[in-house]
């Protein structure tokens, strides 16, 4: 192969979207070297679970356009799938854990054909609807979850390595974030992708063009419901514990919120906004009755100054491109 060729491959490269993962992955390997303790690998790590929620549901809303307000529900099926499993049922955790998305999938695709069939507040109600009734059932049906006392979650133990201690978690979801955001990425650039896009520019335009909108619509709506389960499997895993509350009502605004903060359409927006929900509460304690306060004004300020998201309004403001 010629140098030209050579040079023009590696043009074609730094082009690509994965690329712009690269220096995440250096971070990740690098940012345990400045932690003093256990307590900031556990803060780390949940950050990167609550990104791998919130990249499903910017899949969603950045892309297809669907806004949905009960999207913790997903996540409440996978943490009290590794509870319910082991526990009830005698499954090991780990394939509890993939029964977990599994039924995920499926309740996003029998919920999601009529739900997905309506547009803007009313379909926003919808998913509210649905995220309150998968709490309501968490919390009611003590027997099998505990109900709103919550239940233990067994922990997971591959070849007699059990998973468990911050620093573990920190490099699973932080893998596990690496590898859905690669997913997404070739999601993206795929024909899917496209699609998505058209349809949340004009699902009137894009059945003109050919676009199945339904269907379309359909597959990321189970997509980032696997998201979200994979990250309450997650959650309830670190903990060890799971109550209702992994499935709440301010669960699901939480995550829109760091959809918005990070930038709607960024898969690095999606960990940039888990970042400061998650960091900004942790550090802002010593404020004590103030803490609150000072969390929302920053947050305000952000929208205000920076209405595109924190990612895509400092790539535009840098003159780049956002992955």
């Amino acid at each position: 192969m010629s140098v030209h060729a050579l040079l023009e491959r590696f043009r074609l490269l730094r082009r690509h979207r994965l690329i712009s993962l690269m220096p995440l992955a250096a971070i990740i390997l690098l940012m345990p070297l400045l932690f003093p303790s256990a307590y900031y690998f556990r803060v780390a790590a949940l950050v990167y679970i609550f990104a791998v929620a919130s990249l499903g549901l910017n899949l969603l809303m950045g892309f297809a356009g669907q806004v949905s307000l009960g999207h913790a529900g997903f996540m409440g099926i996978g943490a009290y799938a590794v509870a319910i499993g082991p526990t009830h049922l005698g499954i090991p955790p780990l394939f509890s854990f993939v029964l977990g998305a599994m039924l995920s999938a499926l309740v996003a695709f029998v919920v999601g054909r009529p739900i997905l069939r309506l547009k803007g507040h009313y379909l926003a109600v919808a998913t509210l609807g649905f995220g309150l009734l998968l709490a309501i059932v968490f919390a009611n049906e003590a027997n099998w979850t505990g109900g709103p006392d919550g239940m233990t979650v067994p922990g997971i133990v591959l070849h007699d390595w059990p998973l468990r201690g911050a620093a573990t978690w920190y490099w699973i979801s932080a893998f596990s974030f690496l590898v859905g955001a690669m997913l997404a990425l070739n999601l993206i650039d795929s024909p899917t992708g496209r699609a998505l896009r058209a349809i949340h520019d004009s699902e009137i335009a894009a059945r003109v063009i050919g676009i199945d909108v339904a269907q379309k619509k359909l597959v990321i709506f189970v997509v980032s419901s696997v998201y979200a389960s994979v990250a309450g499997s997650y959650f309830a895993l670190i903990n060890g514990f799971v109550t209702p509350d992994v499935s709440g009502f301010l669960r699901s605004i939480e995550l829109v919120a760091m959809v918005v903060l990070g930038g709607m359409g960024s898969v690095v927006g999606s960990l940039v906004g888990s970042a400061v929900l998650v960091v900004l509460p942790q550090a802002l304690t010593f404020l004590q009755e103030y803490e609150h306060m000072v969390l929302g004004l920053i947050v305000m300020g952000v929208m205000i100054f920076l209405r595109g998201g924190i990612v895509p309004s400092l790539a535009a403001a840098l003159g780049g491109r956002h992955p």
